[in-house]
């Protein structure tokens, strides 16, 4: 899993789908989603990259992409978010997202 920060942010989500989970500490709802994240990370090792941006530490990023709640999960194609998706949800919702994208990859 890739912890992305404001420096790396632009570099890390050029190419390729990448799944971004913004996030802080002390959210709740975050603590929730954080263990799916992993295991997507673990479940797409290889063909997706995925990695937490903690709003707190790295603001601009999460101004730059509009974030205005969190957890906010964006899915992004070569540099471009395509998904955005906010609060907590289970893991089939990611998932689902994730594999639209990727179908879209192999067309």
């Amino acid at each position: 899993m890739v912890e992305f920060s404001d420096a790396n942010f632009q570099a890390e989500t050029q190419q390729g789908l990448v799944l971004v989970d913004f996030w802080a500490p002390w959210c709740g709802p975050c603590r929730m989603v954080g263990p799916v994240i992993e295991q997507l990370a673990s479940d797409y090792a290889g063909r997706v990259k995925v990695g937490k941006i903690n709003v707190d530490d790295h603001q601009t990023t999460a101004i730059t992409y509009r974030v205005m709640s969190i957890p906010t999960v964006i899915l992004f194609k070569d540099g471009q978010p395509v998904e955005t998706m906010v609060g907590a949800m289970p893991k089939a919702a990611y998932e689902q997202r994730i594999q639209k994208h990727l179908e879209r990859s192999l067309n």
